[in-house]
């Protein structure tokens, strides 16, 4: 007869658990309130001039977690403590045509998860 225990699940095929333990931290990023995918057409995620961003990150697990935001240049835009399970929310609006890269990076203890995001804003909406 099966052994019918409950056992820990293992890592996938070709991913470490330090991976896996990294996804953990953040279950999911969401752009204008879509799951950010990098193969997504960027249509779907552009703005006009001045029409906010929304930013979300769906932390984890448990204690508290440090967001930040960071510019292509540097900057911190904005830097926030969440308690998981929790979500993280910015929005943010720029007054200027282009493309723009922010960072949004989560820590905890050694855990940390870093994903870049495009924001391209257009100098008026898409008419059509």
């Amino acid at each position: 007869m099966a052994d019918r225990r409950a056992r820990p699940a293992a890592a996938p095929v070709g991913v470490s658990e330090e991976e896996t333990l990294v996804k953990q931290l953040v279950k999911q990023v969401r752009l204008n309130n879509l799951q950010f995918n990098a193969n997504r057409d960027p249509q779907v995620y552009r703005r006009a001039v001045n029409e906010p961003f929304r930013i979300q990150a769906m932390v984890d697990g448990n204690g508290a977690a440090k967001v930040t935001l960071t510019g292509a240049d540097g900057k911190v835009l904005v830097s926030a403590t969440v308690d998981a399970p929790g979500t993280f929310a910015h929005e943010v609006s720029y007054p200027t045509p282009g493309t723009r890269v922010v960072a949004l990076e989560v820590s905890r203890g050694s855990e940390s998860y870093r994903q870049d995001l495009r924001l391209d804003v257009l100098d008026h909406a898409w008419i059509g």
